[in-house]
């Protein structure tokens, strides 16, 4: 089979498109025909060799923690699943990706597939749409009635953020480019602010019970938002290199968020795409051999939106 590797760490150049043996799964294990994977800015984290502490992997190492596919033959013990099944998963982060025809993953990381869009364009939900979910909900704790800000509501995260905030009752600000505020305000924003000509703090003057920060922005940036929140709200942060501060005083929690797979999670999220809930936004699709050229295009800041990498066998 085809797939996507590299056997050392360093630039986009290091990436191989070459044979491989076809895995053989082993207990637990479902192998997933694939029909796309996406590219996530870890990915080349872990390419670069920056993620060597958190995230060991075995070289030669494929990437591609996102997986939309067809079971296509299941280890021992393996229940629930079925050969055929159409599934979505978030692979674990250390082992082999999905940047290949075939991928081996953990039963238990498999979730039904929507049925609504193309297999291969539910690649692009897992990794982003748990973070989304996981950062408003599960660490936010935001209900109907609040109101959240969502600081880089123009990336893939964010316009997951943004449906569910808005699904949820919340009342949503979002900050956005002009690229991207025309798909913002499309998600359900309430309030748009263009980040390229005023400063969110000046324009949000009421405060906030959840900020969540998906953008790179400067630590001093970053703890102005917490100023934007109300006592006993929280400041949700995924760009963990910086630690997300607090307002122990005003009882504003500061929180880093490491997304995590999660089966339950991921099927509600396929049931809302199906119901017409929540928008799945590709914004390319590129080839399993196209992969090192994404990720050069990426290194250069060329690459906006989410992109799918669809394998010869979708």
């Amino acid at each position: 089979m085809k797939a996507v590797r590299f056997h050392e760490y360093g630039e986009p150049g290091v990436l191989r498109h070459e044979d491989v043996e076809q895995p053989v799964p082993g207990p637990g294990q479902a192998r997933v025909r694939v029909a796309a994977t996406s590219f996530n800015p870890v990915d080349a984290n872990i390419r670069a060799g920056f993620m060597r502490g958190p995230i060991p992997v075995e070289l030669p190492h494929t990437p591609g923690i996102d997986v939309a596919g067809t079971v296509d033959a299941l280890g021992e013990g393996v229940d629930g699943l079925t050969v055929g099944d159409e599934v979505v998963g978030f692979l674990p982060m250390d082992g082999a990706g999905a940047a290949a025809e075939y991928v081996l993953a953990p039963a238990d990381v498999l979730a039904p597939a929507p049925k609504s869009v193309p297999l291969a364009d539910a690649a692009a939900l897992p990794v982003v749409g748990l973070t989304a979910y996981q950062a408003l909900f599960d660490h936010g704790g935001l209900t109907a009635g609040q109101r959240v800000l969502i600081n880089g509501a123009g990336g893939a995260v964010g316009g997951y953020a943004v449906q569910l905030a808005k699904n949820a009752g919340a009342h949503v600000i979002a900050t956005a480019g002009p690229r991207s505020a025309e798909a913002v305000a499309s998600a359900g924003a309430d309030e748009i602010v263009d980040h390229t000509i005023t400063g969110v703090t000046s324009a949000v003057t009421e405060p906030v019970d959840l900020a969540l920060n998906l953008a790179p922005v400067e630590p001093a940036d970053l703890a102005a938002l917490v100023t934007l929140v109300r006592p006993g709200g929280a400041l949700v942060n995924t760009t963990v290199w910086m630690p997300a501060p607090g307002d122990e005083e005003r009882g504003v929690r500061g929180v880093d968020l490491f997304v995590r797979s999660d089966t339950g999670q991921l099927e509600r999220l396929a049931g809302m795409i199906d119901r017409g809930e929540l928008r799945v936004d590709v914004a390319e699709r590129v080839p399993l051999a196209g992969l090192p050229n994404l990720h050069a295009r990426a290194a250069e800041g060329a690459v906006h939106g989410k992109v799918v990498v669809v394998t010869s066998t979708a």
